[in-house]
This record gives structure tokens, C-alpha cells and sequence, in this order.
């Protein structure tokens, strides 16, 4: 069996990793899987990128007039939406490729058009990472326009001129006549595309994103910390994403409203927050906080996450985040609100605390509960476990190979 992976990019974001990760672990089962991206980074000869002057030219061409498209018709977010409305014929070199399945992963509307999708006659598995594939442009959603189709009824209040999202939603119908089977990484998301419009009489499965645990694991907390200059006897909470504290999907301001709850109730709690640089004017907390920056390679990671005694994940709307996979794998109970695909991660007062959603009292709560109660280190074995048992590649790459063969038996 020979697999394309097909993603934006290899390493650069969290739906980048993931897919990578996917990639490598069937390779290290011997399938032969190859990924084909627009942008690689990590220097892996198992992945293919444009090489030619041409390729790159004309995929940055594509994306510079998607993203002008988007500022002169669209919302405001240019970065959280994609037309995919530039055609190419990466559809026509699959087609006529030895692949004998083609495994989608994070597109941004860049490597295809919609139509360019469409025209994939090999058998096709679509692993979601975000709502794109079944919203309009939108890669996350504030309304239900998903749900019943966008209409201009259901169009909302604050939008106004040209509808970017009906305009891209009503070509995917156009051209997705045909169903593709549908993997997503939490219950959540698999629980909206099924409701969708678009995709409910589509398969879809879940299958979460796999993390190696042989590299993943607990280290001592007093070496993690030794390594990154942190101080070693006091409580620390841990943040991070792509973008740092400036997503605010990423819910950073609602921690901070935690943190305002705990200022005098837990002794010494510094914040360490990764992703992000030191911005010009740190907010005012009352406690420490430290800033490590973008860390891209794994040992530094687990480190991180090491040395924390807790991570926060404060998110108003998240999938399946690859933080909380890795903070669980090395033995790091996590906090969030009981949103999107967090519950998937969190099993409240085991391997975390899951708050109400967006209610930063009961998050701060949390904060605490796990503080004082993981002196015995229950929290962190059981994250280790939780981990182990539904994350592992071992357990990921099973789950894929037989619905791979599914797909191909159809």
C-alpha cells in the first residue's frame, strides 16, 4: 500500500505536526507512506516540496491573491480564512500518480482549489484538523451557517457586501459531490461534521492524533528545570500555542482573569509561557512570568513541559491540541474549559481539571485543585497512562491501517 500525505506544510503548526507525526508512524511500521507538501522545513527526505523556481512562484502567487481577495471581500481575520479558489493541476499529477490512496490532510487553500479537490479520482481520507472542510472560508466558526447551509437569511448582522463564506461553501457543495470518508482527531469535531450540511451523510471517524511515548515521557522536574533556569521549588503554570497570547481563540485573557482569582492564594506561582517572546509591555499579573520563545525541536519541549507542574489550556474553541497530547505523555496534568475537543484530553480530577466553559472562577479553581492535589503524583500517572493508552503511535497506526483499508476496499 503507498499513501500520500498530503499537507500544507510538514513541521510549521500544530495540524502540520500532527500530520507529520501520522506520516512517520506508519512509516515506522514499513507502509509506504510519502508527504507532499508546499513548505518543508524540517530537512526529511521522506517529505517532497516544490523544488523548482516555477512551483514556489506560482504557490506563492496563489496564496498572495487569496489573502488580497480575502482583504478587499471578506471578514476581517484574513489568516483564519481560505477561498481556495486558485485552480492547479496537483489533482492531475495524483491522478496520474503510483499512490494507491491519498491521505488530506491541513490544506489552507493554497495547494488546491476546492474544484482541484473535487477532481481526485483516487480513493481519498480526509483527516480534519480544523471546521474548514465543511464551513464556507472559515477554518473556525461563531455561528451555525455550518449547520443548515449559508444562506443569505442566515447570513449574520455584522457581515455585510459580498458573502466570502456562501460564495466558498457553495462551491464545496458544487464540487464535493462525491463522499469522502472523514477522519477527525476529537469526538467534537467529528460530532459538527456530522451535523453539517455538508457532510452529514459522509463517513466519519475518530481517530486522535498519535504521539510517540518512547520519546514523549517523563524527566525529572528538578533536571527539566535546571535546564531551562527555572526555579525549583516553586509552583509553575504552563501556557503556550502558535502565536503565543495573540490567538484569541487561544483564550489567553481568560487565564489572565483566572490568574486574578488566585493573586495571595497560591505562594510563589510563577507563569511560563511558550511560543511567544517577551512582549513590550508584559501584562501587569502580580507574579512572575517567563518567556520562552518559539522552541521547535522535542527534547526542549518535553523539558518544558517537565518542568511545569501543570499546563492550561483556556481555549474557546480548540480540536485536539498537540500541547495537551504531549503535557499528558510527559506525565503534566492539564486544565481547560470543557470546550471543543478538550474533554477528549481532560477526564476531570484524573488527569486534569475540565471547567465550565469559559468560566474563569471554576478555571481558577482548577488551578488550584491541581496544585494541591498531585503531591503524590496520582495526576501525573494517570496522564502518563491516558497517554499511553489512546495517543501512542502504536495505538494511532492500528486505527489508520484499518481504515485505510476500508477506503480502499469501497
Amino acid at each position: 500500500m503507498k499513501v500520500f500525505q498530503i499537507s500544507q506544510s510538514d513541521i510549521s503548526g500544530g495540524a502540520a505536526r500532527a500530520a507529520y507525526r501520522i506520516h512517520h508512524a506508519l512509516r515506522d511500521l514499513d507502509l509506504n507512506s510519502k508527504m507532499i507538501v508546499e513548505r518543508a522545513t524540517a530537512g526529511d527526505w521522506t517529505v517532497t516540496a516544490p523544488q523548482k523556481i516555477w512551483p514556489r512562484t506560482k504557490s506563492m502567487a496563489s496564496r498572495l491573491l487569496s489573502d488580497q481577495f480575502t482583504r478587499l471581500v471578506g471578514p476581517e481575520s484574513v489568516a483564519m480564512h481560505s477561498p481556495a479558489m486558485v485552480p492547479s493541476n496537483k489533482s492531475k499529477q495524483l491522478n496520474n500518480s503510483d499512490a494507491d490512496l491519498i491521505h488530506l490532510h491541513w490544506l489552507n487553500g493554497e495547494m488546491f482549489s476546492i474544484a482541484d479537490i473535487g477532481r481526485i479520482r483516487k480513493p481519498v481520507l480526509w483527516t480534519l484538523h480544523d471546521m474548514w472542510a465543511f464551513c464556507g472560508a472559515e477554518h473556525y466558526s461563531q455561528d451555525l451557517r455550518w449547520q443548515s447551509g449559508y444562506t443569505a437569511a442566515n447570513r449574520p448582522g455584522s457581515e455585510a457586501g459580498f458573502d466570502l463564506n456562501r460564495w466558498t461553501w457553495s462551491r464545496k457543495q458544487k464540487h464535493w459531490q462525491t463522499p469522502m470518508q472523514i477522519v477527525t482527531p476529537s469526538h467534537w469535531l467529528a460530532n459538527i461534521a456530522r451535523e453539517s450540511a455538508l457532510m452529514k451523510h459522509w463517513p466519519v471517524a475518530v481517530i486522535p492524533n498519535p504521539i510517540d511515548t518512547d520519546i514523549w515521557k517523563p524527566m525529572d522536574k528538578s533536571i527539566a528545570r535546571a535546564l531551562l533556569n527555572l526555579p525549583a521549588d516553586i509552583p509553575i503554570l504552563l501556557f503556550g500555542s502558535i502565536g503565543g497570547t495573540l490567538d484569541p481563540r487561544k483564550g489567553f485573557d481568560l487565564l489572565l482573569d483566572a490568574m486574578q482569582h488566585l493573586r495571595s492564594q497560591i505562594a510563589g506561582l510563577e507563569l511560563l509561557l511558550f511560543g511567544q517572546l517577551t512582549p513590550e509591555n508584559p501584562p501587569a499579573l502580580g507574579f512572575p512570568l517567563h518567556y520562552t520563545g518559539h522552541l521547535h525541536d522535542d527534547l526542549s519541549l518535553r523539558a518544558l513541559y517537565c518542568a511545569a507542574d501543570a499546563l492550561v489550556i483556556p481555549s474557546r474553541q480548540d480540536n485536539l491540541p498537540n500541547t495537551g497530547v504531549e503535557s499528558l505523555a510527559c506525565g503534566t496534568p492539564v486544565i481547560a474549559f470543557d470546550s471543543g475537543g478538550l474533554g477528549d484530553i481532560v477526564e476531570h480530577k484524573s488527569t486534569g481539571y475540565l471547567a465550565s466553559a469559559f468560566d474563569t472562577v471554576d478555571l481558577a479553581s482548577g488551578i488550584s485543585w491541581v496544585l494541591e492535589n498531585n503531591g503524590d503524583d496520582t495526576l501525573s500517572l494517570n496522564a502518563r497512562q491516558k497517554a499511553i493508552k489512546e495517543f501512542d503511535n502504536r495505538v494511532i497506526t492500528r486505527k489508520y491501517l484499518e481504515i485505510y483499508e476500508k477506503v480502499l476496499a469501497i
